[in-house]
């Protein structure tokens, strides 16, 4: 080969590989990121799962005894799972329910196809 066709073939991948990208919506990039974030734990993901497997929401005190930690961490979780919105809550007296919103559901679901879940 000679220098003349190198430097052809540089020149060639240097144009085709320096096309300007396109913007991220900023705002979309930190609602994924605050999701992913949010289920990025392992107590806080083990706890989603246990919401979105339950009928009828789900106490904190439930979820306690399901993943072994205290109920602190389990509210903390919860509190951050609710956040990035993924779960929402009711309070029944002095107890609050967990629930999966669709958003959540859509995720698992997600996650369950692309492992294989679902066949």
């Amino acid at each position: 080969m000679s220098e003349s066709t190198v430097t052809d073939e540089s020149a060639e991948g240097a144009d085709a590989c320096c096309v300007p990208l396109a913007d991220i919506d900023s705002e979309a990039l930190a609602a994924d990121l605050q999701l992913l974030t949010a289920m990025g734990n392992d107590t806080r993901y083990e706890l989603l799962r246990y919401v979105a497997n339950a009928d009828d929401g789900v106490c904190v005190c439930d979820l306690q005894d399901a993943v072994g930690v205290s109920q602190s961490a389990v509210s903390q979780a919860l509190s951050r799972l609710y956040t990035a919105g993924l779960v929402t809550r009711r309070k029944e007296g002095s107890w609050r329910y967990y629930e999966p919103t669709e958003t959540a559901a859509a995720l698992l679901g997600t996650l369950d196809d692309l492992r294989g879940a679902n066949e």
